[in-house]
């Protein structure tokens, strides 16, 4: 499969205020197209907008990590933890598991991400880098 950028930010703060976020940018897809995981909107900080995207209408799996890890960040910032918790724990038991580029280039597992995000979510850890 041919990867093309897809972006989604993962790994944010359970407060509003404190949220920072790794960008994830890279998933394998069998297209050209990128998908729609809100990235626009959490990059903004909207993240209302993001969840009625990422809850709304897509062509994106329910499963999908990517659509999981950011529904998570969306909620973490807007301070709905449990919410966030469960759409993390969501990506890491999805069937769908595929490797995610960071903002600084490292790739990683899907699963390893949305770990890290629960993670940090759970302990209220900085987390590893700001976005770009």
């Amino acid at each position: 499969m041919k990867k093309i950028l897809l972006p989604l930010v993962a790994l944010a703060l359970a407060t509003p205020a404190g949220a920072q976020s790794i960008i994830v940018v890279t998933g394998p897809q069998a297209d050209s197209e990128a998908l729609p995981v809100a990235y626009a909107e959490l990059k903004a900080g909207d993240n209302r907008a993001a969840v009625a995207k990422l809850t709304g209408e897509t062509k994106l799996d329910a499963r999908d990590p990517s659509r999981l890890i950011n529904l998570g960040t969306a909620y973490a910032r807007l301070g709905r933890t449990d919410d966030a918790a469960a759409a993390y724990t969501a990506a890491l038991g999805s069937p769908i598991r595929y490797d995610l580029e960071l903002a600084n280039g490292r790739y990683v597992d899907s699963r390893w991400a949305a770990r890290t995000a629960l993670a940090n979510l759970n302990e209220g850890r900085p987390l590893l880098a700001l976005a770009q």
